[in-house]
């Protein structure tokens, strides 16, 4: 468990009872971030992200007050998802998330859609860099795949 005392933000990991709220804030962060997709897709996904890719993640939540904020998974070296309840983006919860995954892992890796420049942008701030481009084969979209290592 992680605490930090200045933002009161403590990171744990997820527990089967966390698993609606999760569920609310990937969908909700991803409609939020992905308006060049359907919102199909994002509602057609959800049982899959409850019933396999959740369950074989290494899932941590950040929790204040006893309110779920944000969650990561990792996937072996794999960000394979880290999101933020939209109403509180930009209150440095994803930094902290991030940080907290890069001192799991020497090396991890993701992907994000080319047309998410604010995520793009937030990777690249916390030291990942581009690796190599291809195309989503779920939504037919250009994403970069980016490492970090440290």
């Amino acid at each position: 468990m992680v605490s930090t005392s200045e933002t009161s933000l403590r990171l744990r990991r997820m527990r089967p009872a966390d698993t609606d709220v999760v569920l609310d804030i990937w969908l909700n962060a991803s409609l939020t971030a992905h308006d060049f997709i359907s919102e199909d897709f994002w509602y057609q996904q959800r049982e899959a992200m409850r019933s396999a890719y959740l369950p074989m993640a290494e899932v941590w939540v950040a929790e204040r007050e006893g309110l779920i904020e944000g969650f990561y998974a990792l996937h072996d070296h794999t960000l394979a998802a880290i999101f933020v309840s939209p109403n509180k983006q930009g209150q440095g919860v994803g930094s902290q998330l991030l940080m907290h995954a890069k001192q799991q892992k020497t090396v991890i890796d993701l992907t994000v859609y080319q047309k998410n420049k604010v995520s793009y942008a937030f990777y690249q701030r916390h030291g990942f860099v581009v690796d190599r481009e291809q195309t989503d084969p779920h939504t037919g979209e250009r994403e970069w795949r980016m490492v970090y290592q440290s």
